[in-house]
């Protein structure tokens, strides 16, 4: 999992101490506190040179020094010259590594004489006392960086903004960049040239799908090829047919059509231009369809060489996007194997040249009122002009771009802005364009300005550039829409923010509250959130060895990834404790996955909510998907197991391998090493190199080594009976994946405090500093006051100073890149829209 800091830096993620391997890696976050929440320690008269010198400075001496002393101290680190309690301030973030490694007693190291119990504790109390001095005492709420959109708050953003969903509208977007486990991280959300293109691209469907222009029409006496007269090859289609050159070929039972926006109820015109590949004792059969119903059935015999024209009409009810199509009903083949009758041997397709619609009213041409327009329509074009003249369309235009405005930049747009889009759409007017088409040229703009593509909290000019401030009520909506929605403010957190309501941290938490009910919150935060912090999203990365596990299929893969969404949905949906993510006595099943899981009694492929019964399953780290992702192509990997656990539910980074580092064989390929994988493990990470961090993560593993690579429950490896104990780190021992979960669940304050950090990271956008960790301390107290409800923990963090307040620490004016979007992408869309009534595009 990558990991990135705003400021390129070289940090050490591990400290070695006692003659340890130094792991270092470039752009890791900030070391995390090694207070378990809810044991904040309060400064005071023990962080003194009085104490260090009696609790600290005795232990360092007898039990680290020795090996990290002087200029040739191992890996270069020397804690030495540490003589005072200053000396931790100055060197926080060692201190934090140092106190880490003494609490998890992964330092010193096995073979080296060890500090008491007792010492340890005095240790972790002097290093968290001073630590929470310096850090709690700086009230900073970080900064943000300007957020571009992802590709899910995009998609999201627009459906919500006008309405409709446009198929494909970002299926060749560049990926988005991860950091710190997150794609909406701020610091990665770059924009090149290229994304640039796609959004430009992008905006002009969008406006073309929503706003019906008079030239996107054709009128009875046109018979030039426009959007509604669509080549073959140009159609989209679903399964059992492909484009070629110059038509559609359908060869089994699919279908091929397009989007067409009828600007009013009535009746319409299909004509497809078709022919078949006759086979068999009939015809080939074609139904027209309205979205997905069928409207007329007849039968094609025309041949290649004299193609037919087929007509079908369409009533129409209400205006609006449809999809119009035809589909192949009687798809037929007979092989020599098939049949001895040469009559009856062949392949019968049906062949799609061209389809058209047309309205059989003049008067379905141009809606007259704004009643007339689809539902999508009238989010944009809300005032139509009172009559013909040039002013009474511009002030029209206006009146519905202030609108439209407010909801696409989040905030009310500046009258600087929104005259740039009013004069923009009276150029198109002036060049001969419609109203609405001027309409669709202003809202391309609009769709390609910074203000939409990037979420931008601007500040003030200040004297002090580290100064904070609160939020603004609009950025506070934009934030809790992006984070639990991830998408745009709804019309009530828009009305909250224009009252200035926002600000009170009871109504945050009472809008906070009204979302998490929206079905919007579960799902969008398990597909943005969960399937990354649970890793989900490498599911489909994932090729476990067939002939070792036939049982896993493309059926199985997704039945994995839904249990384990759905069963983070009903946390969020209910309220449920987030301890349930570690063990519970439910889960939700089909019976593909139940079959893999052994559980009778659960048939069909609807998921359903099972009880479950015995010790085999519970929480999160039992399901399939964690424990496949976790796997080897051919073997479990005990040491993937444990450091998932580590990492995403305990919160303590692993680094990586020094190099040079060999990896255990896979089972196709070794010679040497013998027995359970347990054992073979033993025997590979003898080597001294391996050994410290094996220690944490192999024994938590190999507690789960009752699963195998798949998920499926198992009892023996290899012929061996499986040994599934093992232990925590601090030396929580346990037996088999039951105790392993109730060991976890016993560090209850450890998980709140890593899960309330992940999830303050995905709200923010930017990496948990230094200064944000008495907030997430915070957080997590208020969390575990409230039984670990879902809630508790979205309202502790919305309520936060990180996400309420932000400090500047860059110039007040946009960053040169984000500003000169606006003025590259206004320009390329007025150069289009001279051309706008030259070439009419089509979808």
């Amino acid at each position: 999992m990558q990991r990135c800091s705003p400021r390129l830096a070289l940090t050490l993620s591990a400290v070695p101490l006692a003659g340890m391997v130094l792991c270092a890696s470039f752009a890791a976050p900030p070391a995390k506190s090694t207070r378990a929440a809810g044991s904040v320690a309060a400064p005071g008269p023990n962080v003194s040179d009085a104490v260090y010198r009696r609790d600290v400075l005795p232990v360092i001496d007898e039990y680290c020094v020795p090996c990290h002393t002087g200029d040739d101290a191992s890996a270069g680190l020397s804690l030495s010259k540490d003589k005072d309690a200053a000396s931790v301030l100055a060197h926080r973030d060692l201190w934090e590594k140092v106190a880490a490694n003494i609490e998890s007693k992964h330092m010193p190291p096995k073979g080296m004489p060890m500090p008491t119990d007792a010492q340890r504790a005095r240790v972790l109390a002097f290093v968290q006392a001073t630590l929470s001095q310096a850090v709690c005492d700086v009230k900073d709420p970080g900064r943000v960086t300007a957020r571009r959109l992802n590709r899910a708050e995009y998609e999201n953003t627009v459906r919500d903004l006008v309405g409709v969903s446009v198929p494909g509208l970002t299926e060749d977007f560049p990926s988005d960049d991860v950091g710190y486990g997150f794609d909406n991280i701020g610091d990665v959300l770059t924009l090149s040239p290229l994304q640039l293109e796609k959004y430009l691209a992008a905006a002009g469907r969008i406006s073309r799908a929503v706003i019906a222009a008079p030239e996107d029409r054709r009128t009875a006496g046109e018979t030039r090829r426009g959007p509604h007269v669509i080549a073959g090859d140009l159609l989209d289609g679903k399964a059992g047919g492909e484009p070629g050159t110059g038509n559609y070929t359908l060869y089994s039972n699919g279908d091929a059509g397009f989007r067409y926006e009828f600007p009013a109820p009535g009746r319409y015109l299909v004509k497809a231009v078709a022919w078949e590949q006759q086979a068999g004792p009939e015809s080939a059969k074609m139904a027209f369809l309205l979205g997905e119903t069928p409207v007329q059935t007849v039968d094609v015999s025309a041949t290649e060489a004299n193609p037919g024209t087929y007509e079908a009409t369409l009533e129409v009810r209400k205006a609006g996007m449809r999809r119009v199509a035809v589909s192949f009903l009687n798809d037929y083949y007979r092989s020599e194997q098939d049949t001895p009758d040469p009559k009856l041997r062949g392949d019968r397709n049906l062949l799609i040249g061209s389809l058209e619609v047309r309205p059989l009213s003049a008067a379905l041409v141009a809606p007259p009122t704004v009643a007339a327009l689809s539902q999508a329509q009238q989010r944009l074009i809300r005032v139509l002009p009172a009559n013909s003249s040039e002013s009474a369309k511009t002030a029209a235009t206006r009146k519905n771009l202030t609108t439209f405005l407010l909801r696409a930049y989040r905030r009310p747009a500046t009258a600087a802005e929104t005259d740039r889009l009013v004069n923009l759409a009276s150029r198109v007017r002036g060049q001969g364009g419609s109203f609405e088409r001027g309409m669709q040229v202003a809202v391309q703009a609009a769709l390609v300005s910074p203000s939409f593509l990037f979420r931008i909290e601007q500040d003030p000019v200040s004297r002090d550039p580290r100064a904070k401030r609160p939020l603004t009520d609009y950025e506070l909506a934009t934030r809790l829409a992006y984070f639990l929605w991830s998408s745009m403010p709804d019309d009530r957190l828009l009305a909250l923010a224009s009252q200035k309501k926002l600000q009170d941290p009871i109504t945050l938490q009472i809008e906070a509250k009204r979302m998490l009910r929206d079905p919007r919150a579960a799902q969008t935060l398990g597909d943005n959130f969960a399937a990354q912090w649970l890793q989900l999203r490498k599911l489909s990365q994932i090729t476990p060895d067939t002939k070792r596990f036939p049982e896993f299929t493309d059926e199985v893969r997704s039945a994995m990834r839904s249990e384990t969404l759905l069963y983070f949905q009903h946390v969020v949906g209910d309220d449920r404790s987030v301890l349930d993510f570690l063990d519970s006595n439910y889960t939700y099943l089909n019976e593909p996955l139940a079959r893999l899981y052994g559980t009778a009694g659960v048939t069909g492929r609807q998921f359903r909510r099972v009880v479950l019964n015995g010790s085999q399953r519970g929480g999160v780290l039992t399901q399939a998907s964690v424990l496949s992702v976790t796997s080897n192509p051919t073997r479990t990997s005990p040491v993937k197991r444990g450091r998932f656990v580590m990492e995403n539910l305990l919160g303590s980074p692993i680094p990586m391998p020094p190099p040079g580092v060999g990896q255990l064989p896979d089972d196709n390929k070794r010679k040497v090493l013998e027995g359970t994988l347990r054992q073979r493990m033993e025997q590979h990470r003898s080597d001294p190199s391996c050994a410290s961090c094996h220690a944490r993560m192999d024994p938590i593993g190999f507690g789960l080594e009752n699963y195998n690579a798949i998920g499926m429950w198992r009892k023996l490896d290899d012929g061996h009976l499986i040994d599934a104990s093992g232990a925590l780190p601090g030396g929580k021992p346990f037996s088999g994946p039951q105790q392993l979960r109730l060991a976890l669940k016993a560090k209850a304050p450890q998980f709140t405090y890593n899960l309330s950090e992940k999830l303050l990271t995905y709200a923010l956008g930017r990496g948990i500093e230094s200064a944000d960790r008495c907030n997430v301390d915070l957080i997590a107290q208020s969390v575990a006051k409230k039984n670990y409800r879902f809630s508790a923990l979205v309202t502790a963090i919305v309520t936060s100073e990180p996400f309420r307040y932000r400090r500047a620490d860059r110039p007040a004016a946009p960053a040169p890149r984000v500003a000169s979007i606006s003025a590259t992408a206004t320009a390329t869309v007025t150069n289009a829209a001279a051309k706008a009534q030259e070439k009419n595009p089509h979808e």
